[in-house]
């Protein structure tokens, strides 16, 4: 198997392409042939060395934290899938840009025909984080006002689609040029935050999905009604503003779930729900690193294994 290997923490032109040793799956485990390896940004954050201390790794370690692609073994006591299955799933925190990768089979979903492998491996990550910022943390009713920042990224664009679903009322940010891509998603009404103050151009909101931090997250504050919730993956709220304004602020980190992306499939099958991907072949991971540290993805970045 061909692997990007990460022999130190620094920056991304410290990767390598390396001939591996094909993995064994061991008893709950399947081993996938990769098809296609979504990029996100914890795979840069961990390379930095800036998460060490909460994410110790034995160097080298291949990134990657999703994949998609077809079962070629499984190990023991593994039900649900079978060799030749088409799956995806979050794996773990790393290990996703290689050509194959073992799994726990109950990271993995089956993967949904409606979309191709190299669609579904920019799915699991961004799916997950957005369906549990919006229903488990965000608590969304149908006819609730959500206002999602970051719109257009990964998350973002699953988030407003999922709004959608859930019959919320989606106010997104983004620049300009994703404004109409938004609407087609779901979004009811666009900001530009390059041209106009966001707390300045809506009416109050139930939920808050802060996909920026920073002076973002700060100002959102005002826009929330009494008993809102604002919700980030990103940075943890104020507990003391979130008090001051009658709020509940969450931060939360992203668990892998296979029976949730299951339900997440079905959603695909059905067209409720869509995901745009750029495409690079896993030799150019440096490549797609470096574009998704610009934050300027609309939609999800996906290595594809196969080239």
């Amino acid at each position: 198997m061909k692997a990007i290997r990460v022999a130190q923490y620094g920056q991304v032109e410290g990767l390598s392409f390396e001939e591996l040793p094909s993995p064994v799956p061991g008893q709950g485990e399947v081993l996938i042939e990769v098809a296609g390896s979504g990029v996100n940004p914890i795979d840069w954050k961990v390379l930095s060395g800036a998460m060490k201390a909460f994410i110790p790794l034995q160097l080298p370690y291949t990134p990657g934290v999703e994949v998609a692609g077809r079962v070629a073994a499984i190990g023991e006591k593994v039900t649900g899938f079978a060799i030749g299955d088409e799956v995806f799933g979050f794996i773990n925190i790393v290990g996703g840009y290689a050509t194959e990768v073992v799994a726990s089979a109950d990271r993995l979903a089956h993967r949904p025909k409606r979309l191709s492998a190299l669609h579904a491996g920019g799915v699991p990550a961004v799916a997950l984080t957005a369906w549990q910022a919006l229903h488990e943390h965000g608590q969304i009713k149908a006819g609730q006002r959500v206002l999602i920042h970051g719109a257009a990224g990964g998350v973002g664009s699953m988030a407003v689609q999922m709004a959608r679903i859930a019959g919320a009322t989606v106010i997104a940010t983004a620049s300009a040029r994703n404004h109409d891509y938004l609407l087609k998603l779901g979004a009811t009404q666009m900001i530009d935050y390059n041209q106009a103050a966001f707390e300045a151009a809506i009416e109050p909101v139930d939920v808050v999905l802060d996909l920026v931090g920073g002076d973002t997250q700060e100002r959102s504050w005002s826009v929330l009604k009494p008993g809102g919730v604002l919700v980030s993956p990103v940075s943890p709220p104020d507990a003391r503003r979130a008090e001051a304004v009658g709020a509940t602020g969450k931060h939360f980190a992203t668990r892998s779930d296979g029976a949730q992306l299951q339900e997440i499939a079905a959603l695909f099958e059905t067209g409720e729900l869509v995901i745009e991907v750029e495409v690079l072949p896993l030799s150019q991971a440096q490549d797609a690193l470096r574009k998704s540290q610009e934050r300027h993805i609309r939609g999800k970045l996906v290595l594809d294994a196969r080239r």
